[in-house]
């Protein structure tokens, strides 16, 4: 069946509408924090505060911009090593975390930070209040991030509509699984292992399996990669690399729980990088290294650290998480993903199951055994009291029950990925929305203007056929000197054709 890929009243419709919409929203329903607001000066005074400097802004924005660079620079380059797919990857990535961010500060702010009708917003969520607590552009830059991983499934095979539509969808169940987790539940998950990057793979495979194309074969040499593609693509992978220490820490308690964040994610990336180096070596009959498993699984230790980021995992305990995800991720790269396109037809673009999917698991799993072998004689009394908020309502909660309420989230988590994957790809299968054919997938020009190569190639000057040049009148050297008449004046000299035909009479 022919499909039309024009979008030209399709998409300005579409993304005109939500944006009017969120400004609607927005208008009705957000408002500055007070650490934000004009009227600061007066909450100082009453507060007592003496600089301007105890503003929150000054302490979480340099984690907010860590997160953001990630985002739209680390995730948006991580895709293009398509060598076709440049625009689309960095472009499309651009639009939808552009949208997410809006909708997941609406969506996240109705579900737990509201305040007498309105969503009061923040750089970071700074209080231990829920009611209190301030929307946080940090948390919808989380919330968008999981949108960044599911859009690496559907890569190449989805319109910039059905994109949108993906991203409504996935912000808000996002929203609604966070909520359950961190909020009823009160499960840790300070770099979201579970609710950033497994719900966002397992939801993204479940839309890719249910977009199946049958006929994708027709544009498997478009997803290949070249060398150049290859080399932006890592400068996405150390961005990412560079700055997840923050990403896991963002939004972690001020003081010890941050320190302790992001040092655990520092060393499980270090970790990670080195096993993976090693088994990408092991696994090539000349031992040589695949760029595919360096510019993704060296970044499995951020993810598999996440859950249990914030806790006393120790030092050589990060080590230990990134060393086994290292492994598993380019196992998965090298055995996992050939099995699931050829038999569970999950045609995953960009290896998210071995990036998010299986180190998100891995982290939900590393964060319930910590939470659950948790004691006074590794946090200390007051330690285990701040780190797990037992005490007050959670007086009678034991570690045990922290561990099996983090394995509940773990699995509630895959159940909300999975069911919503199913809903909203059954949506985007519908022959309306721009996508590409099977054959034209994996293709900027569907949906970019693209300007066409023009090579530059040098051709040899042939002098054989260069026609002479004019000669050029001598001037006469006149000294300012009474002994200028004494110098003999040098006749000028006749062009090369003319003193070469002289020669020849002669």
């Amino acid at each position: 069946m022919a499909l039309n890929t024009n979008l030209r009243v399709r998409l300005p419709v579409i993304c005109l509408v939500l944006q009017v919409v969120m400004v609607v929203l927005f208008g009705v329903f957000v408002r500055y924090d007070v650490q934000a607001d004009a009227r600061w000066w007066l909450e100082k005074k009453l507060k007592n505060i003496s600089s301007d400097i105890e503003n929150d802004f000054y302490y979480r924005y340099s984690s907010f911009q860590d997160v953001h660079a990630m985002v739209f620079v680390g995730f948006g380059f991580l895709m293009t090593f398509l060598q076709r797919y440049g625009f689309s990857a960095v472009g499309f990535n651009f639009l939808l975390a552009a949208f997410g961010i809006q909708w997941a500060l609406l969506m996240q702010g109705w579900f737990r930070f509201f305040e007498e009708g309105h969503i009061i917003l923040s750089v970071e969520n700074c209080s231990s209040s829920l009611v209190l607590s301030p929307d946080s552009i940090i948390e919808a830059d989380f919330c968008v991030a999981s949108t960044c991983v599911a859009f690496g499934a559907v890569l190449g095979k989805i319109s910039p509509v059905q994109l949108l539509i993906m991203t409504f969808f996935q912000v808000t169940l996002f929203a609604v699984n966070e909520y359950i987790i961190l909020y009823l539940i009160e499960a840790k998950d300070a770099g979201g292992s579970m609710t950033i990057h497994t719900f966002g793979a397992y939801f993204g495979l479940t839309v890719t399996w249910i977009l199946y194309r049958k006929n994708l074969e027709q544009s498997k040499q478009r997803q290949s990669s070249v060398y150049h593609s290859d080399l932006f693509a890592m400068i996405g992978t150390l961005f990412l690399w560079i700055y997840w220490p923050s990403f896991n820490s963002a939004s972690c308690s001020h003081g010890d729980t941050q320190h302790r964040a992001a040092l655990n994610t520092y060393l499980s990336l270090a970790a990670s990088v080195l096993t993976t180096v090693a088994v990408s070596s092991i696994i090539h009959k000349k031992g040589r290294l695949d760029m595919v498993h360096i510019q993704n699984a060296t970044l499995a230790g951020g993810v598999g650290v996440g859950t249990a980021a914030e806790m006393m995992l120790t030092p050589y305990g990060a080590l230990i998480v990134g060393f086994f995800c290292g492994i598993f991720s380019t196992l998965g790269f090298a055995y996992l993903s050939p099995f699931l396109e050829s038999r569970l037809r999950i045609q995953d673009t960009c290896g998210i199951h071995n990036l998010h999917g299986i180190p998100g698991i891995i982290g939900g799993i590393v964060g319930a055994v910590a939470a659950a072998y948790s004691s006074p004689d590794i946090y200390g009394e007051p330690g285990l009291l701040h780190s797990f908020g037992f005490g007050g309502y959670k007086a009678d909660w034991t570690k045990k029950m922290q561990g099996r309420s983090q394995i509940f989230s773990l699995l509630l988590t895959l159940a909300i990925a999975l069911v919503g994957g199913i809903i909203v790809g059954l949506i985007l299968k519908l022959p309306f929305w721009g996508q590409a054919a099977d054959e034209n997938c994996f293709e900027d020009s569907i949906y970019w203007e693209i300007s066409e190569e023009v090579n530059t190639v040098y051709i040899p000057e042939d002098l054989t056929h260069k026609h002479p040049a004019p000669p050029v009148p001598s001037i006469p050297l006149v000294l300012p000197t009474p002994s200028a008449s004494l110098v003999a004046q040098v006749p000028p000299t006749p062009p090369v054709s003319l003193a070469t035909s002289a020669s020849l009479v002669h």
